[in-house]
């Protein structure tokens, strides 16, 4: 864990040079970028409990609410053919109903590299909804009849939010289910974070009821945008 800790560091010493270049830049295209002890997915970490790098880049269509993206990080699965990197690309419809409601569909493909030939495709689609109630909880909800190219259907539910605390803070929880043909389980988070302008620092902690050690991780994150 220490040695996650001095990463993340090091990391946000070398996005910081960057931060004039995100202020001044306003398009339809954005980004991000940032560095992690963990990467934690739904409770479960991608990286055996080690440092992440990710970062990713979105393209909105003007205001009519549709964008395109593309995001990736580095993942170990734990076995020597596993695959050592993630990219997802997705494409999505964003729009507000009233002034309180936020309206999220997103397809997303999950694509993973690196592996020995003999390891197998793991690619798949998912279809992602999410339903915010602005200042109070967002409803997740993903759905996918191919988990992992085995032709299994998974449901996964969340619920959860991030809230503003002031003066930069913000509170970060969530709760959610997975429903999967190999078996059901719960995820939990919660952290705190704080903007200094495009830069972010978050501490959360992940964990499941997964018999084995699937995450029960804290997670340092340093994260940049523009």
């Amino acid at each position: 864990m220490q040695n996650n800790l001095k990463a993340a560091i090091l990391a946000a010493l070398l996005l910081a040079p960057t931060v004039s270049f995100a202020e001044e830049a306003e398009s339809n295209f954005s980004w991000n970028a940032g560095v992690f002890s963990d990467y934690v997915f739904r409770g479960v970490s991608q990286t055996g409990k080690d440092v992440a790098f990710q970062g990713g880049v979105d393209y909105s269509f003007g205001d009519s609410g549709f964008y395109v993206g593309a995001w990736g990080s580095n993942i170990d699965f734990g076995a020597q053919a596993a695959p050592d990197v993630e990219i997802d690309a997705y494409v999505g419809y964003n729009t507000d109903i009233g002034e309180k409601v936020n309206f999220d569909v997103m397809l997303t493909r999950y694509t993973y590299h690196g592996a020995d030939s003999g390891y197998g495709n793991i690619d798949y689609n998912e279809l992602i909804t999410k339903i915010a109630l602005k200042d109070v909880a967002t409803l997740t909800l993903g759905y996918t009849n191919d988990y992992s190219n085995t032709g299994e259907n998974v449901l996964y539910a969340n619920l959860g939010h991030s809230w503003d605390l002031g003066n930069e803070y913000s509170l970060n929880a969530g709760f959610g289910r997975t429903f999967a043909d190999f078996g059901d389980y719960n995820d939990w988070n919660v952290g705190v974070s704080k903007a200094f302008g495009p830069l972010e620092v978050g501490l959360n902690y992940y964990d499941t009821n997964l018999p084995f050690n699937a995450s029960d991780s804290v997670v340092l994150s340093v994260k940049i945008g523009g």
